[in-house]
């Protein structure tokens, strides 16, 4: 005994019997000194499982592993037999963990590689106040198993996070079991509602048989009745004769308006399809009847102001520069008069028939106007003359025939008065 304990003894000279229970020679009651609930060394380091109470195995065991997993590190020493219950294997597995033997070191292992991420982010907690917020953080999150066994092997970890740990663990086992009896009781009921409709709904199905079986019985038996009594009374059979004899009749006058209606629908199509066709020839014939009245109008007048001066002549085009595209040779000449009578310049190309493809860009460029008929140039002509004008930005206008006529109304129209318009400006600024 040590100098203060001996000193005590003799101040309190009372015996230990005569103490009372649960109290010791220095009179300090040891019910109320909390046990010892992990193992600390003097170098701190993650505790092993060994170096917990035998307390806070239960809850270690049975909260950190799973079934499965359990019996996967008993069966290597042979104690996860088939007829093992989970109960079985959870006493086996906490009275092993107290061991420092091999079979310990397995169930430590087992532990760590299975909560192996959440070890990892629990050492970054650098202090008590940092783990116990670490900790609480899992449980509302719903984290428990590996929050649980890092936290209690952190080398941080003391008795009072301990404990506070425990008893998160303790409390929510008493509310799983406590929802788990709920859940039982409301499956249960369930299974009783399931049975109850499985009766009924086989009883349904009894009686709905029955009741097809019962009317395909009575119309078998009426139709047998109504066959005999054709049969043997002359009555009926004439008046079925002349029943059917309405519905031959009757099935012969459908038939015949069926094949009357469809003729009528196939004289409509055609009416429709010849409709059409006559409203895009009018439509035509119409375009065509205004361009030949623009025309003619066009050759009135310059007839007119040939044969009476005093009448107002056709626009001037001086200083403008035609350039005609395809035609036929015989009109060349007439369309050059024209259009020099009327102060303009007129170059001709024979669309690749006797003057070659590439002298087009060169006359092109000089043209401030470029005209082509459509029905006397071939279509490659006709492209390569289109193409030239978007890429020099020409005016170019097809013209419907290859006619003096559309010649003449074509320069009536306001693509030519838009030209003549800028030559004129460009004939005031020069002055």
């Amino acid at each position: 005994m040590s100098a203060a304990g001996l000193s005590i003894a003799i101040a309190n000279p009372v015996s230990a019997s005569a103490l009372p229970r649960g109290m010791d020679i220095r009179g300090i009651d040891v019910r109320a000194v909390p046990p010892t609930l992990i193992k600390r060394e003097a170098t701190p380091r993650r505790a092993k499982i060994w170096d917990f109470s035998t307390h806070l195995h239960c809850s270690i065991i049975g909260t950190c592993l799973s079934t499965g997993e359990l019996r996967q590190v008993l069966r290597k020493f042979g104690l996860a037999s088939p007829e093992c219950t989970d109960h079985d294997l959870h006493h086996t597995a906490v009275s092993l963990a107290a061991r420092h033997d091999e079979a310990a070191r397995q169930l430590h292992k087992a532990l760590d590689r299975r909560h192996k991420l959440t070890v990892t982010q629990f050492d970054k907690a650098a202090t008590e106040d940092g783990l116990r917020a670490m900790w609480r953080d899992a449980v509302k999150r719903g984290d428990i198993p590996g929050a649980y066994w890092a936290t209690l092997t952190h080398p941080l970890t003391n008795q009072t996070i301990i404990r506070e740990a425990f008893g998160e663990v303790h409390m929510l086992s008493h509310l799983v079991g406590s929802a788990n009896r709920a859940d039982i009781k409301r499956l249960c009921q369930l299974e009783a509602e399931k049975a109850e409709l499985q009766a009924k709904l086989e009883r349904q199905q009894q009686a709905l048989h029955t009741a097809v079986v019962t009317r395909d019985g009575q119309i078998q038996a009426l139709r047998d009745t109504l066959t005999a009594r054709i049969i043997t009374d002359p009555v009926v059979s004439e008046a079925d004769g002349a029943l059917r004899g309405v519905v031959v009749d009757l099935e012969r006058r459908l038939a015949a308006e069926i094949r009357r209606r469809s003729a009528l629908e196939e004289r409509l199509a055609a009416a429709q399809k010849d409709r059409d066709s006559e409203r895009i020839a009018r439509a035509a014939a119409e375009r065509t009847c205004a361009v030949m009245r623009t025309e003619a109008e066009a050759v009135e007048a310059s007839f007119l102001h040939h044969q009476d001066p005093t009448t107002p002549p056709v626009a001037r085009l001086d200083g403008i520069v035609l350039l005609y595209v395809g035609g036929r040779p015989n009109q060349v000449c007439h369309m050059r008069a024209v259009v020099e009578h009327l102060g303009a310049t007129f170059l001709h190309h024979d669309g690749g028939v006797e003057n070659h493809t590439n002298l087009l860009a060169g006359l092109a460029s000089r043209a401030g106007l470029v005209l082509f008929p459509v029905d006397c140039i071939s279509h490659d002509a006709a492209n390569a003359v289109k193409s030239l004008c978007r890429q020099m930005t020409k005016r170019f206008i097809p013209l419907r025939s290859a006619s003096v006529t559309s010649l003449l109304a074509a320069l009536q129209a306001p693509e030519v008065n838009a030209i003549r318009r800028d030559c004129q400006l460009v004939n005031g600024v020069m002055a």
